[in-house]
C-alpha cells in the first residue's frame, strides 16, 4: 500500500511537472502581436478561430476567501445568463471529478498529506487538464463562469510561505480571464458563516494571509464587490459587470494567455 501510494504521488508530481513545462511551451505559441499591459499582468493574444464571423464567449472568474459566497453567486449568475438565452457553463476548480482532482479532494478533506509544492503543482495540473476544452468552449460562443482559478492557487500557496513568482510559474500559458470579480469579505466575517472550518484551509489566521496574497495579485482589470452585502445586491452588481464583459467579447475581443510577458 505504501509503495502504491508513493507511485500515485510520483505520477501526480510528474503530471504537475509536465503542466509547468507545457505552460512555457504554450507561451511560445502565443502570438507576439497585440500586446496589452496592465499593472501586473501582460497578456498575449491566442490565435483566433478560423471562423472570424462568430463571436466568442467570455471567461468570467470569481475569486475570494473561503465562505465569501462564490459558490452561491456563481451558480446564480449561471442561471441568470441561461435565462437570458446565453450559452453558459459553470466550472469549479479544483475539478474533483478528474484523477488529479480526486487526489486534491483527499488532501483538502485532511485524508492525505502532501508537500506544499506537490499540492500546488497538482492544483495547477488540474487546471491544465481543462485548458483545451475551455478554449474550445469559449471559441464556440459559450461563456464560462469559473469558481476559483489560478489566482486562488497562487494566493493560497504563497500564504503558506512559498515563493510568489514560483507559484505563478505553472499557471503561465493558461487562458487569461476576461473578467475577475473578487468577492471581498473580512476573514473574521467569513468565520461566522455556516460550515466554516470543514476543510483544511478554513482557519482564520491562514485566511488573513490569503487575503494579503490576493491583494498582491489585484490589478486594474479586477472588479471588487463587497461580499458582506445582501445576496440580491451582490447578484445585481455581478449581472451588470458580467453582461458588460460578455458584450466586449462578442465584439471579437481576443483570447489571451495568463501572465505571459
Amino acid at each position: 500500500m505504501v509503495i502504491a501510494s508513493h507511485l500515485t504521488v510520483s505520477k501526480a508530481l510528474n503530471f504537475g511537472t509536465v503542466a509547468v513545462t507545457r505552460s512555457f511551451n504554450i507561451q511560445l505559441k502565443c502570438s507576439s502581436k497585440g500586446f496589452t499591459r496592465s499593472i501586473q499582468m501582460a497578456n498575449i493574444p491566442v490565435s483566433k478561430s478560423s471562423d472570424s464571423s462568430s463571436s466568442r464567449g467570455a471567461l468570467i472568474v470569481l475569486e475570494g476567501l473561503d465562505r465569501c459566497g462564490k459558490t452561491t453567486q456563481s451558480s446564480n449568475l449561471h442561471k441568470y445568463l441561461e435565462g437570458l438565452g446565453h450559452s453558459a457553463e459553470l466550472w469549479r476548480f479544483p475539478d474533483r471529478t478528474t484523477s488529479v482532482g480526486q487526489m486534491i479532494s483527499s488532501y483538502l478533506s485532511n485524508e492525505s498529506q502532501l508537500d506544499d509544492r506537490a499540492i500546488h503543482l497538482l492544483f495547477s495540473a488540474n487546471r491544465w487538464e481543462k485548458r483545451s476544452l475551455m478554449e474550445s468552449k469559449l471559441k464556440s460562443g459559450t461563456t464560462i463562469i469559473v469558481d476559483r482559478y489560478s489566482y486562488s492557487g497562487v494566493a493560497f500557496s504563497s500564504a503558506k510561505g512559498l515563493d510568489f513568482e514560483w507559484c505563478k510559474a505553472p499557471e503561465k500559458g493558461l487562458l487569461a480571464p476576461d473578467l475577475v470579480v473578487y468577492l471581498d469579505i473580512p476573514p473574521e466575517k467569513a468565520t461566522e458563516r455556516g460550515g466554516y472550518g470543514g476543510e483544511r484551509y478554513e482557519q482564520l489566521e491562514f485566511q488573513k494571509k490569503v487575503r494579503q496574497s490576493y491583494q498582491a495579485l489585484h490589478d486594474a482589470s479586477w472588479k471588487i464587490v463587497d461580499a458582506c452585502g445582501s445576496v440580491k445586491d451582490i447578484e445585481k452588481q455581478l449581472q451588470e459587470i458580467v453582461l458588460e464583459s460578455i458584450g466586449l467579447c462578442q465584439k471579437e475581443k481576443p483570447l489571451t494567455c495568463l501572465w505571459s510577458s
